[in-house]
């Protein structure tokens, strides 16, 4: 006899039927003030000091950004190891970076997502293995920028300005519970007896205490390497635990829209936060440099691996990528 679903809660149902018109209101209204504030940017002031950059910062900071990219081609690569798969790291690498670039620029849904299962399933992974891969690529993404967001909010080192709607001391608070989910996962990796469970079909396994911290240690040098990015082109004026505070506060508002490529999101709460620390134009120029370096560039590289990998697919024969990719019974 087929068991039925409990019934929703009341409030679920609520909740459900106001969510959207609410996040489309708050939308609107960032929409409504990102066009505001760009009315009143001077952006000939921006674009003279975005030519004012020397080749060295621009260099510097595209390198900063260039090792950011590579090191999260390294998610995967732990996927490939918890999965139990056996495609080539380099390829698994260059699937995953063209995967982070479209993410970027494009929504996670297309790069994250559909991107990646598309790349994965033409090399010959069944969809068990995709989203192993997956799921613990988006785990390590985000348990370490839990970890040094975390890290940077408790320390006090970042300074809210007197109108943001988090007090500092708030901040700290969200510092102490990301740390605490931190920990509580590592310590489950390390000490939990039960270590798999089963959700909607799918296997899920704890990982063992090893890789739980290769996952929180890589994807904390990722997140630092991206602030770095911004540091650099902010020619090292404001301090680096700022610039990197206000990154982790940027991409918790960019997370909670649902803005692709968090258009005009990120300008807005960055320019926010920093305010009072740089003229208005450097801040903004920073900020488009950052765009073009981190986003627009790797998605201009991404598209000729993408299009590389997708020569080579049609050369191998299925049954080849089959017997390559041998997952985990």
């Amino acid at each position: 006899m087929a068991r039925h679903a409990p019934p929703a809660h009341p409030l679920a149902h609520a909740w459900a039927r106001v969510r959207r018109p609410l996040l489309a209101l708050a939308l609107l209204a960032l929409l409504g003030f990102i066009a505001w504030r760009a009315r009143s940017l001077d952006w000939a002031a921006a674009w003279a000091a975005l030519l004012d950059y020397r080749p060295g910062t621009l260099l510097l900071a595209a390198l900063a950004a260039a090792a950011a990219h590579a090191l999260y081609t390294g998610y995967d690569l732990l996927g490939r190891y918890y999965s139990g798969h056996h495609l080539p790291p380099a390829r698994v690498a260059a699937t995953a970076f063209v995967s982070f670039a479209a993410n970027l620029n494009l929504g996670s849904m297309v790069g994250g997502v559909a991107l990646r299962l598309r790349l994965y399933a033409r090399q010959g992974l069944p969809m068990a293995t995709i989203v192993r891969v997956w799921g613990l690529s988006l785990l390590t993404n985000w348990i370490g920028y839990a970890a040094l967001a975390g890290a940077v909010f408790l320390s006090g080192l970042v300074q809210l300005p007197p109108e943001a709607p988090l007090t500092n001391h708030t901040l700290r608070l969200i510092g102490l519970a990301l740390l605490g989910a931190v920990g509580t996962y590592l310590a489950a990796c390390r000490w939990s007896r039960r270590r798999l469970w089963t959700l909607r079909g799918h296997r899920l396994e704890l990982p063992h205490a090893g890789l739980a911290l290769a996952q929180v240690v890589l994807s904390a040098l990722h997140w630092a390497l991206v602030a770095s990015v911004l540091y650099v082109l902010l020619h090292g004026r404001v301090g680096y635990p700022t610039v990197l505070g206000a990154l982790m506060m940027t991409s918790m508002a960019v997370i909670a829209l649902r803005v692709p490529a968090g258009l005009g999101v990120l300008e807005a709460v960055f320019m926010a936060l920093l305010a009072g620390l740089q003229p208005e134009a450097q801040l903004l120029a920073a900020l488009l440099a950052y765009r073009a370096l981190f986003y627009l560039l790797p998605l201009a590289a991404a598209l000729l691996v993408y299009l590389g990998l997708e020569t080579r697919l049609r050369r191998t024969r299925p049954a080849t990528a089959s017997r390559m990719a041998r997952p985990q019974a």
